[in-house]
């Protein structure tokens, strides 16, 4: 057996052998290095995406009833109607649960 490593033969397929387990390696490698930044890449957007969401939610949130109907660029009768509804909307509990006291899925 140890004839044959050291023939040319021996060493050339010893030689292909190292080779494609080199060759093979470094392709996982990179292969997991790009699926790292790809990940971090998403987590990083998705904070992102998430921390716009906020400012949004804020800007929102702060506004009178008519400045947000005035944004849509609406009609007078249009915007009138769209600030009541605002308005009997933010009327209405924040936090009425998920099941009804009357036992409907319906609110």
């Amino acid at each position: 057996m140890l004839a044959f490593l050291l023939s040319p033969i021996g060493k050339a397929l010893g030689a292909a052998v190292v080779a494609v387990a080199i060759v093979s390696g470094s392709f996982l490698y990179g292969k997991n290095v790009g699926r790292q930044g790809a990940a971090v890449d998403a987590l990083e957007r998705s904070v992102e995406v998430l921390r716009e969401r906020n400012e949004i939610n804020d800007e929102v949130s702060a506004s009178d009833a008519a400045a947000l109907c005035g944004d849509y660029g609406l009609s007078d009768d249009d915007e009138r109607e769209c600030v009541r509804r605002l308005g009997e909307a933010s009327a209405e509990p924040g936090d009425v649960g998920d099941d009804p006291e009357d036992g409907s899925a319906v609110r």
